[in-house]
This record gives C-alpha cells, structure tokens and sequence, in this order.
C-alpha cells in the first residue's frame, strides 16, 4: 500500500493499494454510489454500518442537474443532518457529482471519496474540484471542496473493461508531459503487475498533488493541468458526453502538441502519437472548427473574451496564452488528417441516457 497526503489548502490522506483499511466516520453515514461497482459498494457499506445508500449510474451523463437534484431530495428525504458523511464510491464522473452534493448539500458536508477507476484514481478524486455539467458545457457548475480522505482500492480495477483502464491512464500521460517524466509518459509497456502499477499511480498522483498544494484554486500554476482539456471539453460537449473523457483527452493532447510545434517547441506529437496508437480509439467525428466553436466561447478557462490555451513547448515545459486563430484553425487542419488514420468506428452523436 502507498500513503501519500495532500498538505495545502486542507490536509487529507491519499491511500493506494488494496485491502484498504476506510476510516468509519463518526455521526450519521450515507453513501452515493455508481451501479457498475454495486456489489463493492454493499461490501462497504456493510463494514461500515452504513445503511442509507443511493446508486446511480455511472457515466458522462451523471453530472447533470436532474441527477444532482436527484440526490440532493434523496438526501433531505433521509432527513441526514449537517455532520453526516457521505461516502462517494465510483469513477470519475459519480465522483465529480458526489463532491458537488457533498459540498452544497445543507451548505456543505464532510465526505470520503473511494474512487473505482483509474480515470477517477488518478485525476477526478483528487484536487478538490467538484462538479457537474450543464448542456452548454462540461464542468460550468462546481465548487471547491475537499474530502476527509481518498481511498483507492485497486481492487476495483481488477474487473475494469481493458478500453476503461486505458482511458483513465491518459491523465497519468498527462501528468508526465507536464512534470517531463517520462516514466509517466511511457505507457506502453505497463502492465498488471499490481505492486509495480501502484507505484505508478502514485508517481502521476504526485505530479497532481505538487500543483494543487502550490495553486489550490487555479489562479495560475494549477492551469497546466488543462493541458489537452479545452478541445476536449468541445469534442466532449459535441458529441452530447458520449466520447469518453479519457478519449477525448488522449485527442486535446495531440491538438495541445500540434500548437506546441506551431509555435517553435520540440515536436511532442510523436510521442501523443504513441499513446493513441496504444489506447487504439475510435476516431471522433469529423467536426469543423465551427461546430466546436459554441463550446470553446463556453469554456471555464476563458478570461474576458480570450480563451489561454496550455501550449506545450516540450515535456515539462508548458506555456498559457491565447493562440492566433489561423494557428488553431491550420493546427485543426493537421489533427484532421492525422486522426484520420484511425482506423475503429466513429462515436456517435446521439445523447447519452439521462438520470
């Protein structure tokens, strides 16, 4: 098992590995819990007298109003008092929504986040950022709230579809091009040796951990960990939420790669290349700029009416500014034909189920 902590803004634990001992928390308990991890989810909840239990589908599409609303009235018809602690168990996007009831529910409760993926491990339970999306965008709603202690029982990724374990390791890659290691970076031959794979996910969970303590709310250094974000956020929201975030990444990254070249830094796009080739996703949908331009108008990171994206010059070094949009549109060109080659069937632009 690794112990990591998080020192700055709000000290907490971070605990990886499996057979996890979780805290019992003292008052009332109840726990939110993704449906796909049920039978962990009844487990816990058995071992930790914990009773009152809600589950809710897992997915892009939890992080809405009608699911928030949702547990929110779950909550209150429970009649849970202001020291109850929740217990939010699932992957990414169960844990951005349950961080976001944890923190507006009775104007904030304390919670404990297990997360249940590598996506949720290694980026979504950690940092303090919770949320849901609205449909003009990903992530508009949110707060600043953090958990009594994240813990991750590798456990739960033993029964992870392969495609869903890759998916998530993307942040890992992310975290490595940031910090330039390139340990993080070399994915490829990673395998299921569990102790080994522990160490790895503290190593990118480290990166992660060093940005939050010296920006907790994102004023400046925490900013490079949108690296490949912006244009993901768009595929994400163009495709109504049903790219995988960890898809629509690994694609933010190449574009995030290819402005990087554009402007003088070494040519990181053969090494996003590499990760693609070993995540093997389907293409996206042929978008044209304007059809992702509502989006990016839309996104969190706009400033005034500029919108800084995270150029990366080389691993390890990363610039933020506002890109020229001839860069963008002639970078967009080239992500065209090099996605193109992508040879799987393409998402769908159909709307993902709804809680």
């Amino acid at each position: 098992m690794r112990k990591l902590k998080i020192k700055h803004p709000i000290p907490y634990p971070i605990h990886i590995g499996f057979d996890l001992e979780v805290p019992q928390a003292e008052g009332p308990r109840a726990m939110i819990f993704d449906l796909a991890v049920q039978d962990y989810a009844k487990k816990l909840a058995a071992r930790l007298d914990i009773s009152a239990g809600l589950g809710l589908p897992g997915g892009e599409g939890v992080k809405s109003l009608a699911a928030y609303g949702k547990a929110l009235s779950w909550l209150a018809q429970q009649a849970l008092p202001r020291d109850t602690t929740l217990y939010i168990v699932g992957g990414g996007s169960l844990t951005d929504l349950g961080g976001f009831i944890a923190a507006t529910y009775l104007r904030g409760v304390s919670y404990i986040s297990l997360p249940t993926t590598t996506l949720a491990m290694v980026d979504a339970s950690l940092g303090n950022k919770t949320g849901i999306n609205l449909p003009e965008g990903k992530n508009l709603v949110g707060a600043f709230h953090a958990p009594e202690g994240v813990y991750a029982d590798l456990e739960t990724l033993q029964t992870l579809p392969l495609p869903t374990f890759k998916q998530g390791l993307v942040e890992a890659f992310k975290h490595g091009l940031i910090a330039g290691d390139e340990l993080l970076v070399n994915v490829e031959p990673l395998s299921l040796d569990w102790e080994g794979f522990e160490n790895y996910l503290a190593r990118a969970i480290a990166v992660k951990l060093q940005i939050v303590e010296a920006d907790p709310t994102e004023q400046n250094e925490r900013r490079k960990l949108n690296l490949g974000h912006t244009l993901a956020h768009a595929l994400e929201g163009a495709t109504f939420g049903t790219m995988p975030h960890g898809v629509a990444v690994a694609y933010g990254l190449l574009f995030a790669a290819l402005l990087g070249r554009a402007h003088g830094g070494n040519d990181l796009v053969p090494t996003v290349l590499k990760l693609l080739q070993w995540l093997s996703p389907p293409p996206p949908p042929r978008f044209s700029w304007d059809d992702l331009t509502p989006f990016l108008s839309r996104d969190k990171k706009k400033v005034g009416k500029a919108l800084n994206w995270v150029v990366p010059k080389d691993m390890g070094w990363l610039e933020i500014h506002p890109v020229l949009q001839e860069v963008l549109l002639g970078c967009y060109e080239e992500f065209l034909s090099l996605v193109s080659t992508l040879q799987s069937s393409p998402i769908p632009k159909s709307q993902t189920e709804q809680v």
